[in-house]
């Protein structure tokens, strides 16, 4: 062979590699994926925190191959936050990090959640999500066509308003309180004679500070972040009359076009992510209840008698809502809590 002849191969040879890494580069970029994660809070609060971390992680344990975009405030359902859920089963939404309240009205067995003054404490908390509860709640998720991947929380929700201290269901009585797009919260207000009325957060702020509502729950966390002291909110009652759980999850079609891999990498990422999460939430919580009373607001602790008289008051609630989210659920939470 001539040096000439040489030289021709090793030419080719050189383009015909060019050629395998250009195709492999190509290849490489139509593997990569951009998924959406709708939130309805921003990263300025843990719950959008939770959503950025987990992005985060995935993006750095798939080197790229796979990358959620946030998309906070609710972009994705026009700030509605109870079409979320719809959405997602539907593919308008790949993914999200979302709250059981907002999720209730399509899976009734979230509502267990939202019972009143039914789980007492963190530890009740964790022993319905990590048990046969959770797993139950999980296969409700998933017969609808979304994939629940892991648990984080909003943590448990308080109760704000304008007019006066709140320690008795009767301080409540004509109470204009904002609440989320959920039947069980209009049926637990009208139970402590308050006048429940339905808004998104969007709307939420500025009907607060004009007046037109009185009141409003939310947790800690929400209450500090948003500075709902300044919409006239000088009067915070802490009752924890019920638990905000978070879920990761992803759409059904999303999931199944992943491979094993990937999808082990979400979620492994989501339980890593939710549980930073709640770790934070929790750790916090003394750090914005100093906060909030530096600011001026009048903080009101129940007496154990007091946390009564509210419980007694929400019974007929637990005994209606209790069919609708299925009494076997119910049961299985309730041992939980009680060993707990």
């Amino acid at each position: 062979m001539t040096t000439a002849s040489r030289l021709t191969r090793f030419a080719a040879a050189l383009a015909g590699a060019a050629v395998l890494t250009a195709s492999l580069s190509v290849s490489f970029s139509a593997q990569a994926r951009e998924l959406s994660v709708s939130t309805v809070l921003s990263d300025a609060f843990p719950w959008g925190q939770a959503a950025e971390k987990w992005a985060e992680l995935v993006e750095e344990r798939t080197e790229g191959r796979l990358t959620l975009r946030v998309y906070p405030n609710s972009q994705l359902v026009a700030g509605d936050q109870t079409r979320e859920f719809s959405a997602m089963r539907s593919g308008l939404i790949d993914m999200a990090v979302g709250s059981t309240i907002n999720w209730s009205p399509q899976v009734p067995e979230l509502n267990l959640f939202s019972l009143p003054f039914f789980m007492p404490d963190e530890a009740a908390v964790d022993a319905v999500t990590g048990g046969e509860a959770g797993e139950m709640i999980f296969a409700a998720i998933e017969s609808r066509g979304v994939v629940p991947l892991a648990w984080g929380e909003n943590g448990f929700r308080q109760v704000s308003n304008s007019r006066g201290p709140i320690s008795e269901p009767g301080d409540l009585d004509g109470l204009k309180i904002r609440v989320v797009g959920s039947p069980l919260f209009q049926d637990t207000f009208n139970a402590l004679g308050a006048d429940p009325t339905q808004m998104s957060w969007t709307d939420a702020q500025p009907a607060l500070t004009t007046g037109a509502v009185d009141g409003q729950e939310n947790p800690l966390s929400v209450f500090d972040v948003a500075r709902i002291d300044q919409a006239g909110q000088e009067y915070l009652t802490l009752w924890n009359y019920m638990n905000d759980p978070l879920i990761f999850a992803v759409n059904q079609r999303i999931w199944d076009s992943l491979d094993e891999v990937d999808r082990e990498i979400l979620r492994e990422t989501a339980i890593e992510a939710g549980e930073w999460e709640i770790a934070m939430t929790r750790e916090e919580e003394s750090e914005r209840l100093a906060a909030i009373q530096a600011r001026g607001v009048q903080v009101t602790e129940l007496t154990e008698e007091q946390h009564r008289a509210f419980v007694n008051a929400t019974a007929s609630v637990h005994d209606k809502w209790t069919a609708r989210i299925g009494k076997e659920l119910v049961d299985a939470a309730s041992a939980a809590i009680e060993n707990r």
